[in-house]
């Protein structure tokens, strides 16, 4: 399949809803005076329209939102723990402050984080839709970054064996695998959590214990629309990705891809997304 430099998914976007867009402005708003701090430049949508950030003086300020009843827990918190249990030779902004509050039935959660400049490598979307060229050095940062982070010990579950076990044949058409090594990770590795110059890493909501080879497993995947770069990343990390370690945790990302292909997202990742998966498994993937 060919897939024209042109075509481009935008996933990261306003909620379709006018009325939660203008709460997420409201939101974001009463954040900036709780902050004390000017709002300038356009908005930047997360996944779904649940988060919403702004450049804020010399800062950034996203405002994450939630359901009462949801709010809390491990993508809660991940940002400001990431703050302080990674090490900070691993490239990402500095969490400057935090502030929690609820109305209309909604949580909400603003992050204040130093204002990084430089753009992600991808916009609007996690995958890339044509190689980029990277230097050498961009590829050993990235890896010493995932390397440190491995060391950090965590109690955080980014990805469970319960996911795997219950998924497996409904994604992948195969058993389930047990998943024997586990290392910390970020969770969400992807083109739009990543800059070039210098490389940074963003959004550490999901970070803690995951499979390995997961990562750059997911990275791989959000890849595969640019040839050029999904080999790069299989020659950079090979030591992972061909191992049986390695293949296993790819295996896990491409399932909880697959997951969200079969709700609409990713149309045109999707058959290259299932095309990989049935490589490694020689097993047809199920239809959604």
């Amino acid at each position: 399949m060919t897939v024209e430099p042109a075509v481009r998914e935008v996933v990261f976007a306003a909620p379709t809803e006018h009325d939660d867009r203008e709460r997420m402005r409201r939101a974001h708003a009463a954040a900036a005076r709780q902050f004390q701090v000017p709002v300038s430049g356009p908005e930047v949508w997360g996944w779904q329209g649940r988060t919403l950030g702004r450049r804020a003086g010399d800062c950034w300020l996203r405002v994450v939102a939630a359901a009462v009843d949801k709010a809390g827990g491990r993508l809660w918190e991940g940002t400001a723990l990431a703050d302080t249990a990674v090490p900070r030779p691993v490239p990402r902004p500095r969490l400057r402050g935090l502030v929690d509050w609820s109305a209309d039935e909604h949580a909400y959660r603003a992050e204040l984080t130093e204002y990084i400049s430089a753009r992600p490598l991808a916009d609007g979307t996690p995958a890339l839709v044509g190689d980029v060229s990277l230097p050498d050095a961009w590829w050993a940062d990235l890896r010493a970054a995932l390397n440190m982070l491995a060391t950090v010990p965590t109690d955080r579950e980014s990805v469970r064996q319960r996911w795997v076990d219950t998924n497996f044949r409904r994604f992948l058409g195969i058993d389930p695998i047990q998943v024997h090594d586990y290392t910390t990770g970020h969770g969400d590795l992807h083109w739009a959590n990543l800059t070039k110059s210098p490389l940074l890493i963003f959004d550490w909501e999901n970070w803690g214990r995951l499979p390995v080879g997961y990562d750059v497993g997911l990275l791989h995947a959000y890849s595969l629309a640019a040839p050029v770069t999904a080999a790069r990343i299989r020659r950079e990390f090979a030591h992972v990705l061909d191992t049986a370690a390695g293949r296993a945790g790819e295996l896990v990302a491409l399932g909880q891809l697959l997951q969200t292909c079969h709700r609409g997202v990713h149309p045109v990742l999707a058959p290259l997304i299932a095309r990989r998966a049935e490589h490694l498994t020689g097993t047809p993937v199920p239809a959604p």
